[in-house]
């Protein structure tokens, strides 16, 4: 009996925390007229976050509001839970970020690689994410 209530305990926390990674609100903002953006977020949504767009008319103002060096650098920057995201990074890797909560700023995939969720495309260059923080260091987060 014991046992059921235990196992019981864990299948119903783990629900709660598939839920809530699932819900997790992103707030991007982009450009009014950027296709690729709008891509990554119908990405996004394909993988159960919620997505809240905000069109701006100078996306550099945002990366410097949030710390986005140039090296860093993409077209659209996101807000996802107190991180930081810069670029067309997979959901996947947004997933990983938010489950295990690393002590940086956010995660970028900088420039915008060809084949990233949101630049498909007839090739698929390889490309990766990185983790940055607040004094600019970044270090290899995914391959992809």
């Amino acid at each position: 009996m014991m046992i059921k209530r235990v196992m019981s305990m864990i299948l119903f926390a783990g629900l709660l925390s598939a839920g809530a990674a699932q819900a997790a609100e992103v707030t991007v903002y982009k450009s009014p007229t950027c296709g690729c953006c709008t891509s990554w977020i119908k990405h996004m949504e394909a993988n159960g976050f919620k997505v809240k767009a905000q069109n701006v008319m100078d996306i550099e103002a945002v990366k410097r509001r949030y710390g986005v060096t140039p090296n860093l650098a993409s077209c659209h920057t996101a807000i996802v839970d107190g991180y930081v995201v810069e670029g067309h990074v997979p959901a996947s890797d947004v997933q990983r970020l938010l489950r295990e909560r690393p002590k940086v700023k956010g995660i970028a995939a900088p420039g915008m690689p060809q084949g990233s969720p949101g630049m498909e495309g007839p090739y698929k260059q390889p490309y990766e994410t990185v983790t940055f923080d607040d004094s600019g260091r970044t270090k290899v987060f995914a391959r992809h």
